[in-house]
């Protein structure tokens, strides 16, 4: 992988909004002009992107006329097949117009939450023409500044009944959609419900139909939470619900910067790779992050291909971790085995807590084994650095 070429098969994707971004922010406008979706679909194509990913208003313009409507649909249609791109991921804006200043499916308003769902369902039926196979909801909306205006138990059950319209939505239309739900700790709202993926896996559990529903973890709001996004991914993938995830950059504790996939803390986003390819991840890695209000429209195509070359630069380390004799040695030093005592752990029996009571352990023996973790950071460092 020495040139660290894009290839369709390393099943990169991107929003249309990240390489749409105009550069704009709370405290200043646009410093770059519209990308409109079937020229942002045409060089991703060129690029050799795998997927976009894509807003309803992403792509069709709100209130769009069905004229309109159905021209987009058919230039959109004819990128993919020209560029030999795929829709890999849809989901709804439920945060930009006004009508959703207090939230979409945890708005007070009966007319709002109905709002809502039909604003989803008609991007559902656009997905599954489209061909995607996730839909994302992010609930940007979903909370609160003042916890006196809402009840967070209100709130949830609520966001719980629209979940459950529109799986069933879903599975009576024969959408082979799986649903990923994204959590994101604050902003645009002061606290927003639904704030961890620890937060999703919980919630999950409660829906009608769980199967269908899992969590998309995005880097940038784990580390927003002050929380280690490796550790994140992992737990989603453990449970068997890591269902699409959103790559990117972010300094901790901060509003949501969105920066450049790797151009943070290095080593966490090695671990996330790491993790994805050492276990076969069969979704899109998909980037969901923006260029520098800085750039023009050329440094937007520089930003996208060096996201997706930073990940390939890091999947070739993955391998060096792999393979460097070293750390495979210490990583098999520290792994005992003890089968007697593993089969007496792994489920619970009488007569085996009987045989675990009764077994002799030397606490201080186990205590002496030594755990060379410097020696193993420092190799992964120094790998990293290109220094082995």
């Amino acid at each position: 992988m020495s040139s660290y070429k894009p290839k369709k098969e390393h099943r990169f994707s991107f929003g249309l909004w990240t390489t749409a971004n105009r550069g704009r922010d709370p405290f200043g406008e646009e410093t770059r002009s519209r990308l409109d979706p079937i020229t942002n679909i045409k060089e991703l194509g060129k690029r050799n992107v795998y997927g976009f990913n894509f807003h309803d208003d992403d792509l069709i313009p709100f209130g769009a006329s069905l004229q309109l409507r159905n021209k987009i649909i058919k230039d959109t249609k004819r990128a993919m097949k020209d560029y030999n791109i795929v829709c890999a991921m849809a989901t709804t804006n439920l945060f930009y117009h006004r009508v959703f200043k207090d939230g979409a499916f945890t708005s007070h308003d009966p007319r709002v939450r109905a709002f809502a769902l039909q604003k989803v369902m008609k991007n559902m039926d656009l997905g599954a023409e489209l061909g995607a196979s996730v839909y994302v909801f992010w609930g940007g909306r979903e909370g609160t500044e003042v916890d006196a205006s809402k009840t967070p138990e209100e709130s949830i059950k609520r966001y719980r009944e629209c979940m459950n319209y529109l799986c069933a939505y879903a599975d009576k239309n024969g959408y082979d959609f799986k649903f990923a739900i994204e959590p994101k700790p604050n902003e645009p709202r002061g606290d927003i419900f639904l704030a961890t993926a620890g937060h999703v896996l919980a919630f999950i559990n409660t829906l009608d139909d769980p199967e269908r529903v899992g969590v998309n973890p995005e880097i940038e709001h784990s580390r927003m939470a002050g929380l280690n996004t490796y550790h994140d991914f992992a737990q989603c993938m453990e449970a068997g619900k890591l269902y699409h995830v959103d790559l990117g950059a972010q300094k901790p504790n901060r509003f949501d910067q969105d920066l450049r996939f790797g151009s943070e803390d290095l080593k966490e986003t090695f671990f996330v790779v790491k993790l994805l390819e050492d276990n076969g991840w069969a979704g899109t890695r998909n980037f969901d992050e923006h260029p520098y209000r800085s750039e023009d429209e050329k440094g937007v195509w520089d930003f996208v291909e060096g996201s997706m070359r930073t990940y390939l630069i890091l999947w070739e380390k993955v391998r060096q971790f792999n393979s460097d004799k070293k750390i495979q040695q210490i990583l098999k030093d520290l792994h005992n085995t003890d089968p007697r005592l593993e089969g007496l752990m792994r489920r619970f029996t009488p007569e085996g807590a009987k045989q675990l009571q009764q077994h002799a352990f030397d606490p201080m023996a186990l205590s002496k084994k030594r755990l060379p973790y410097e020696e193993l950071d420092q190799r992964t460092q120094e790998l990293l650095m290109g220094v082995i």
